[in-house]
């Protein structure tokens, strides 16, 4: 199978500089042969990948109570996946812009494409030391499911670094269970 089980669960969504650009250049080759129930397909996956991202925001949005102006909002991850620096229609870098735009201050922390990010992107901060970026930080939004966020940050140690509370949990890569029993309020993709 060249999709894996792994890369089907409910989540922020997918990006890349593959995937994305094939299902419009399938929808628009569909179009000129006359397909219109593949069209309509194709474009609704495109449309339902994009709205999770919304989702995300919508999220951190109300964990914070309706509104993240001025709000630090640390985004962990800016590649589309994991063990990459492809930032080519990153969902996590998606939604930094987004809580930007929404007044967030939002730094973003990854462990290879912070450069190619800042390029792009000046108008977020960015800060290479994971502890340093959670440091002070309103809510947490996981995005990219590197081993630093999923599997090596504790809750209790993001704990020790801020007063907030909140983790919206994009890839539903963390225990929910274990970050609510420290504490934080836990926002998951497509589950409680």
């Amino acid at each position: 199978a060249r999709i894996g089980r792994r890369f089907l669960g409910a989540g922020i969504g997918f990006g890349g500089g593959c995937l994305p650009k094939d299902i419009r250049a399938f929808s628009a080759r569909a179009e000129e042969l006359g397909r219109g129930e593949s069209v309509a397909f194709l474009r609704q996956v495109d449309e339902i990948n994009l709205r999770r991202r919304d989702r995300a925001v919508q999220l951190v949005v109300d964990g914070l109570g309706g509104s993240v102006y001025e709000k630090k909002v640390t985004v962990l991850g800016a590649a589309f996946k994991p063990h990459s620096d492809d930032i080519r229609d990153s969902p996590a870098l998606d939604v930094a812009v987004r809580l930007h735009g929404l007044g967030a201050n939002v730094t973003v922390t990854d462990p290879a494409a912070i450069e190619n990010a800042r390029r792009i992107h000046p108008q977020l901060t960015y800060v290479e030391d994971r502890d340093e970026a959670i440091r002070d930080a309103d809510a947490l939004v996981l995005v990219t499911e590197w081993d630093e966020y999923r599997r090596q940050l504790p809750p209790e140690h993001a704990s020790s670094l801020t007063d907030g509370r909140v983790v919206v949990d994009g890839r539903n890569g963390l225990d929910a269970a274990a970050w609510r029993a420290a504490g934080w309020a836990y926002y998951g993709m497509g589950r409680p």
